[in-house]
C-alpha cells in the first residue's frame, strides 16, 4: 500500500467523498460495488479510502466507469488498477489519470485492453 501513497498524496473517506458528490454515503459504496469509482483499505484506524483525483468538479472523472470496467475485465484489482491510473506512462506522456481528467479516454482505454490481452 505504500506504493500508492508514493503516487497518490490525496485521499477521500467514504464520507468525504460522498460531500464532494454531494450524495449520501450509500451512494458512494454503490458506485464502488458498480465499479463507478475505486477505493483501497489503507490509513490508521484503516477505512475504505479513494484517492481525489478520481473526482473533478463534484462527479466521477468523466471516463473512469467505463475504463475501471477495462482493468476489471483484464484482471486488475482495485489496488493494480489505482497504480496503472496513477503512475507515469511516458508513451502516453503522462498519467492515465491525467488524460482522464482532461477527458482524453481513447489511448488510455487502448493502453487498459492491450494490459488485458
Amino acid at each position: 500500500m505504500d506504493e500508492l501513497d508514493d503516487i497518490i498524496t490525496q485521499w477521500l473517506t467514504l464520507p468525504d467523498a460522498a460531500e464532494q458528490l454531494d450524495c449520501e454515503v450509500s451512494v458512494v459504496r454503490r458506485l464502488l460495488d458498480d465499479g463507478q469509482l475505486l477505493a483501497v483499505r489503507r490509513g490508521a484506524p484503516v477505512v475504505r479510502s479513494i484517492p481525489a483525483e478520481l473526482l473533478l468538479d463534484g462527479r466521477v472523472v468523466q471516463h473512469l466507469p467505463g475504463t475501471i470496467t477495462v482493468l476489471r475485465d483484464g484482471g486488475f484489482d482495485d489496488a493494480e488498477a489505482l497504480q496503472w491510473l496513477f503512475t507515469e506512462d511516458d508513451s502516453l506522456p503522462g498519467r492515465p489519470i491525467d488524460h482522464l481528467r482532461r477527458g482524453q479516454r481513447g489511448e488510455v482505454r487502448r493502453r487498459a485492453q492491450a494490459l488485458a490481452l
